[in-house]
């Protein structure tokens, strides 16, 4: 129903008014009584051959929601009746910020793919806190940070540490987001010194508390292999728990969507079926370059449940779905997991 009748009429408006629709209907439609039963019976799969224990944490099934769905942590109780098995929220910045100006969302219908350059734009983490603290669920719930676009590199890392000591009760694990390629300058924070800096001093704080929280890294697609090897180096001397492979992209190669229209689109990150290939491509080669102690989040391009066992198979130990989810709705979720165990 969703494909045939609810895309249609959705991709007839602006993506972003579309986005905000959608999370006011969600919010209004689990008001009412019989919602969370249709939900749970239309989309969730509940099989212990889906339970995946990653990062210490015990995961009802391995597909999640990436981050910039849910920026501020409004829908954690829906989203979680629609069988995700774990949510990320953000990316979450120490102040709230408008983001870039709009237009700045985009879809491709033509290639299954969307370009963004949202910018980061939140309601703060403070307020992302508030919110955690009133939901209802017990869904793993991951915390993506990152720095506002005011502050400079020499001064990001209090941006990260404000957002890790806010975050710290209220979610399950942590991701550094230095990838996106909307904030300008943020992907200089991937070269070598910069990170290991950052990373060293996360992790520093994180080991100070009484409980450890898992602390992942998630990073672009467009790196070199060099690039790559300074990530597993990095990954290692500051012990994470694993890398989210992968962000959206700067390539425009090979698109079916005319030249001119993605020339007049303009910047921003490119996500969806045109991502798929390049998003597996790096993380099988992390793969075959970490240890087995440094678990892999595959994100990138995943349409279909074929899409999501290539990216397990792989190497990734959880998968997470975007664009996918807006092409294909919830459906996937199940699909996927169906696929599964079957």
């Amino acid at each position: 129903m969703y494909k045939q009748l609810i895309r249609p009429l959705l991709f007839q408006m602006d993506p972003e008014k579309v986005h905000h629709l959608t999370a006011n209907t969600l919010k209004g439609a689990f008001q009412l009584p019989l919602t969370k039963s249709i939900c749970r019976s239309m989309f969730q799969v509940s099989d212990p051959r889906l339970e995946r224990e990653v990062f210490g944490l015990k995961f009802p099934n391995p597909v999640g929601l990436a981050a910039g769905f849910d920026k501020d942590a409004r829908l954690i109780d829906e989203f979680s009746e629609l069988g995700f098995g774990f949510i990320e929220i953000g990316t979450l910045t120490p102040k709230a910020q408008e983001g870039n100006p709009k237009p700045r969302l985009f879809r491709l219908p033509q290639d299954g793919a969307i370009i963004n350059r949202m910018g980061f734009n939140n309601q703060g983490v403070d307020r992302a806190v508030e919110q955690l603290r009133m939901r209802k669920s017990n869904v793993i719930v991951g915390g993506n940070i990152g720095k506002n676009k005011v502050t400079p590199n020499e001064q990001a890392l209090q941006d990260y540490l404000y957002c890790f000591d806010a975050l710290y009760d209220v979610v399950d694990y942590f991701v550094v987001n230095v990838s996106s390629p909307n904030t300008p300058d943020l992907r200089a924070l991937q070269e070598k010194e910069p990170l290991l800096e950052l990373l060293s001093n996360l992790q520093n704080r994180n080991q100070g508390k009484a409980k450890p929280k898992p602390l992942l890294l998630k990073i672009a697609p467009d790196l070199n292999h060099a690039q790559l090897n300074d990530i597993v180096e990095i990954a290692v001397q500051t012990n994470l728990s694993g890398v989210i492979a992968t962000n959206t992209t700067i390539s425009r190669a090979n698109l079916n969507t005319p030249a001119q229209a993605v020339t007049e689109i303009g910047a921003g990150g490119l996500s969806g079926k045109p991502l798929t290939n390049a998003s597996t491509e790096v993380l099988k080669y992390l793969r075959q370059q970490l240890p087995q102690q440094v678990r892999l989040v595959g994100v990138g391009g995943i349409m279909t449940p074929e899409d999501a066992l290539e990216k397990l198979a792989a190497g990734a130990d959880l998968v997470q779905l975007y664009t996918g989810f807006i092409y294909e709705g919830p459906a996937l979720i199940k699909q996927i997991n169906q696929r599964l165990i079957s």
